[in-house]
């Protein structure tokens, strides 16, 4: 058969896709990424955001479409055959020979109303083993984790990547609420490829995040670099302070992304909170100029928010 694959709405390396890639050329099919030139019978299509454009009713040259991904239905899961195999690298010349990516728990126990991990994958629960992620060699690892410190398993997990010197990203960042002395010792212990990350998005998540870099740097020769995920929820002044908190912490960036209601994909998202996100992810603009300051318009300052 001939296969397509299709990434709706991202460049991101997509795990799934990657998946099914394996799993149709174990069973000697064809597989590429679409082209509205070629004649395929079957493509599946990867979408994450449930706000983003479908371009499915423009697909005719298929026999079948198999959609998946959030975007298109928050429970929707591979098939059973395809969710374990060792994902196809090779539809992502991007990615380096050393890198491997995925998850070692999946779930979240919190219930974060801007979160849809627990309505999608429930409680965290264990789901693979470090050493099975990290094939032919892969020893850069970037795990998709949403909670890995909030079960045993995944601290577990922790200690195994430090024993076998593996290199990690959670990219999807720890809870720092989670991080007790204990587990501070050990995360100074990890070889960590990028910065260590947190969410902070709540303003009594501040001082935990805090609390938690003090503990974590007491452990290490030099202090880490952080990174703190924000949501930028319907409160300005609330937002403007969680977000401006972090100006003065040189080891600290910020991604900031105003919060999307996944059941209302018609949300207009305000003008003050894409401003203030773009305010912060400029790490050169946030380091420098204080929002007010910020004109992000020509013509425009941000102290008309104030």
């Amino acid at each position: 058969m001939n296969i397509a694959l299709m990434a709706v709405d991202s460049d991101y390396p997509n795990l799934a896709l990657m998946k099914i890639s394996s799993w149709h050329k174990r069973q000697g099919d064809t597989v590429e990424w679409y082209n509205p030139f070629d004649q395929y019978d079957i493509v599946y299509m990867s979408k994450i955001f449930s706000f983003t454009e479908d371009y499915g009713q423009w697909i005719t040259n298929a026999n079948h479409i198999r959609k998946g991904g959030t975007g298109y239905d928050i429970k929707s899961t591979l098939p059973e055959e395809m969710e374990f195999v060792k994902p196809d690298y090779s539809i992502y010349p991007s990615i380096d020979s050393k890198t491997a990516y995925g998850f070692l728990t999946r779930g979240c126990p919190n219930k974060c109303k801007w979160c849809v991990v627990p309505r999608k994958e429930g409680g965290v629960k264990p789901y693979m083993d470090v050493d099975d992620v990290a094939v032919d060699g892969r020893t850069n690892l970037i795990l998709m984790d949403n909670n890995i410190l909030a079960c045993d398993y995944g601290l577990q997990q922790i200690e195994k990547i430090v024993q076998k010197g593996y290199r990690v990203d959670f990219n999807q960042a720890l809870d720092a609420r989670l991080i007790t002395d204990d587990i501070a010792q050990l995360l100074a212990k990890v070889r960590w490829l990028n910065q260590i990350r947190f969410g902070c998005d709540t303003p009594k998540q501040i001082e935990e995040c805090e609390h938690a870099m003090q503990m974590i740097d007491s452990y290490r020769e030099r202090p880490a670099s952080y990174l703190m995920y924000t949501m930028i929820g319907s409160d300005f002044n609330e937002a403007f302070h969680r977000l401006n908190y972090w100006r003065s912490f040189k080891r600290v960036r910020i991604v900031a992304q105003p919060f999307r209601d996944v059941d209302n994909p018609k949300q207009v998202i305000p003008k003050w909170q894409k401003d203030m996100a773009r305010w912060a992810m400029r790490r050169e603009i946030y380091a420098k100029c204080e929002f007010k300051d910020y004109e992000p318009r020509k013509g425009f300052k941000c102290s008309e928010y104030f």
